[in-house]
């Protein structure tokens, strides 16, 4: 099957300036879920890459992320979707780890976990980190306006082609018809 590679917050639910630190405080952005089991049903393999330096910061621990992200499943699943592994880093950006986007270590990790190849991995991101991770894989860049993509949009540095839609109901439109596209073509 093939991959899809999600950033969580400001593409599937609301961003947080002062971070998502309860299950509470995780919100859908308006049609993701739906999305999310949109790409399931086309076939495609779902994985979440994050970056949750609160952990780092010590301001939730990994017991609560796992129950963010368990509610997170459970949303999703109640839309008739599935996210296959949520991979994240928790590690503020001061420690310079491999892992934290923009560099490109949890998105290589995915890859090698469901045996892709990344110039086919469509990468959807919110930021600017995002993008340059995927772009530093080859991977395919979709930006969405939605959590921090309106400021991002007008940053310097964005990937050459990469596509810039409203949400992930967007993007995942343009995931499906890039494949329809490249399966009745034969490329």
């Amino acid at each position: 099957m093939p991959l899809v590679i999600l950033d969580r917050d400001g593409v599937i639910n609301h961003n947080r300036e002062d971070y998502i630190k309860t299950p509470q405080e995780w919100e859908p952005i308006p049609g993701s879920l739906a999305a999310i089991a949109r790409l399931n049903a086309a076939g495609f393999t779902v994985a979440v890459v994050t970056n949750q330096a609160g952990i780092g910061r010590q301001l939730f621990d990994v017991a609560t992320l796992d129950a963010i992200h368990a509610k997170m499943h459970q949303a999703v699943a109640a839309h008739g979707g599935r996210i296959d592994e949520v991979f994240y880093c928790p590690h503020p950006p001061e420690i310079g780890c491999a892992c934290r986007k923009p560099r490109p270590g949890m998105l290589h990790r995915a890859v090698e976990r469901f045996t892709a190849t990344a110039a086919q991995v469509p990468v959807v991101g919110d930021s600017l980190g995002d993008l340059q991770a995927a772009a530093a894989i080859g991977a395919q860049t979709i930006l969405v306006l939605t959590g921090n993509g309106k400021k991002t949009q007008a940053q310097e540095g964005i990937p050459v082609n990469t596509a810039v839609v409203e949400n992930l109901a967007a993007a995942v439109e343009l995931i499906i018809e890039r494949s329809r596209n490249t399966l009745h073509h034969g490329n």
